[in-house]
């Protein structure tokens, strides 16, 4: 059993909920810490399941650990943190999820800063990890990727699109002086209580170290799923503006008014944008439920906050706020993939261009919906933005190919008159597979093809591949390329296809789907099966991972 001096230096508090499982890694990664007078407050908000036992058993093997049990399940984050403010010895806190992490070095760091100046609280970079693929990356990069010392959020307003409560260092006396606690009985408390805090921080220091390790699982079940990842629910899209409502009320009551632009950015940027990308797969009673719970928002933003967007995402905005929610579906497809308009509108005299068939009836929808701009029959051609979608798609009748029929839109007029070569592109592993076909026009700006995917053409490495592609449609100008998404109906159906390649000796699944976020692009999921996946496959990996490792040996010795 560890102990330690009676004052801690830093109370870190771990909040969970039903997660018996996950808790004793995240305790572990505090008791790993190399700043280890901490104390360590697990604050359960009245769990059902063995979270109970667990967090004893962890408790009675450290002294550092405090097991708090909530009378009753408050359903939030705020409660269970709170709680534990209230019976924190130390004078520095923060605050770790029972599904996270804290890197090893995250006190000292964090600990580190305050020592150096004297601030309200101290944040750092966190990493973000998917569980589903293991890839990692940084949270908001460019916000922390220099160490430096802020006076106030008026000097760097942008620091609200970081609103993690978890990534920060803070000091009691700054929260106790400003009775500054997570509001209870709604959910994204955090953007509150970061808000709150910045605005009342003095001074606060930013350090790129990573102080959090953030585990992100998008597509775990439903009911499991992070607050953040329940964008599904309209009752996720009320609390969201119910709780920006409360924060620009703290604003303007805290004398912090002058930022109202930079976070009615944050909040178009960021909070509506997630929303936005989920557009295409909503259906109608809820597309007109999110309309009606953001409309009235939206119109009060400064129009400051519009203008600093992307004009896509203005377009998408746009259509919503004027209730066209099935162009606003069409829109959002395409959102940060270049992918052009199926129709665009000149006005009387022929100089502004417009999103959709027709000219915007009012001076606030021909002001956003115009991409005059954008220059889509004058930019580049590698960069010019078509819009290529399966109007069909069947499986061909040898069974192991696709049947595809595709439209192109073509807004800006760029392609000549006449039929057009096209290739279809997808390149399992790292061998490309190029499908040309013809693509013929249907009346001015659109195009129809029909092309059939024969997958047992495939080139594959000889071990087989695993992985998911996205075809490309590809289109020239002379010696220039330009390649594009292909968007798949939503609705299709899944189809299947066992592929016998190498004559039946490296048999793989080929799967074809509509990708179910995003663009919704039409995806292909290849899976060795059989003993190609049970027995060549581990016995590859195991040569080349041998040789890798030697190899890395032999050049350390070099160097040394």
């Amino acid at each position: 059993m560890t102990t330690t001096p009676d004052a801690p230096d830093v109370t870190i508090t771990v909040i969970v909920y039903n997660d018996a499982e996950r808790l004793p890694r995240a305790v572990a990664s505090l008791l790993r810490q190399t700043h280890p007078n901490i104390e360590i407050v697990i604050s359960d908000d009245h769990s059902t399941d063995g979270t109970p036992r667990v967090a004893r058993e962890l408790a009675t093997r450290d002294d550092r650990i405090t097991y708090l049990r909530l009378p009753q399940n408050s359903g939030g984050c705020s409660a269970p943190r709170n709680r534990a403010i209230d019976i924190a010895r130390a004078p520095f806190l923060m605050f770790l999820d029972s599904d996270d992490e804290l890197p090893e070095r995250a006190v000292e760091l964090l600990l580190a800063a305050h020592a150096e100046t004297e601030v309200d609280f101290v944040m750092g970079a966190v990493e973000r990890v998917r569980v589903d693929t293991g890839r990692t990356s940084t949270w908001m990069p460019h916000l922390v990727a220099e160490r430096r010392t802020v006076a106030g959020i008026e000097a760097e307003p942008g620091l609200f699109f970081e609103h993690l409560s978890t990534s920060k260092m803070y000091r009691k006396s700054f929260l106790d002086r400003h009775n500054l606690r997570f509001p209870e009985g709604i959910h994204y408390e955090d953007q509150l209580f970061s808000a709150q805090a910045y605005c009342l921080a003095k001074a606060f220091t930013v350090i790129p170290e990573p102080v959090y390790r953030w585990y992100i699982e998008p597509y775990g079940a439903a009911e499991a799923a992070s607050i953040s990842n329940q964008r599904h629910k309209l009752s996720n899209v009320r609390d969201r503006v119910y709780v920006q409502g409360l924060i620009d009320a703290f604003l303007v009551d805290s004398g912090h008014a002058s930022v109202r632009e930079a976070k009615d950015y944050k909040f178009l940027k960021h909070d509506f944008r997630m929303y936005a990308g989920d557009l295409p797969f909503r259906d109608d009673d809820w597309l007109r439920g999110f309309a009606t719970i953001v409309n009235p928002y939206l119109a009060g933003l400064a129009p400051g906050a519009y203008e600093r967007l992307p004009r896509a995402e203005r377009v998408v905005l746009q259509l919503v706020r004027d209730g066209r929610l099935a162009d606003a579906q069409v829109a959002a497809r395409g959102l940060g993939h270049g992918v052009g308009p199926r129709e665009t509108s000149l006005d009387a005299e022929g100089r502004r261009l417009y999103w959709g068939g027709t000219v915007p009836d009012s001076p606030a929808a021909r002001r956003e919906l115009d991409l005059t701009e954008l220059g889509l029959d004058s930019r580049p051609f590698p960069g010019a933005q078509f819009r290529h979608e399966i109007t069909r798609l069947d499986r061909s009748p040898e069974g192991a190919g696709l049947a595809l029929r595709i439209r192109t839109y073509d807004p800006g007029l760029r392609l000549p008159v006449g039929p057009q070569v096209a290739s279809l592109v997808v390149a399992p592993g790292r061998r490309r597979m190029t499908t040309r076909f013809r693509l013929d026009p249907v009346r001015p700006g659109v195009f129809e093809g029909e092309v059939t995917l024969d997958l047992t053409q495939a080139r594959l490495p000889a071990d087989g591949f695993s992985g998911t592609r996205h075809p490309l449609i590809q289109l020239t100008e002379g010696h220039l390329r330009n390649s594009g998404l292909l968007l798949a109906p939503l609705s299709f159906p899944h189809l299947k296809a066992r592929v016998p390649y190498r004559s039946g000796t490296a048999p793989h699944m080929v799967e074809a789907e509509p990708e179910g976020r995003g663009a919704g692009r039409l995806q292909l999921r290849w899976a060795p099966v059989g003993v190609l996946a049970h027995v060549v496959r581990p016995v590859v990996r195991r040569v080349v991972g041998a040789r890798v490792r030697r190899s890395a040996r032999l050049a350390a010795s070099v160097f040394r």
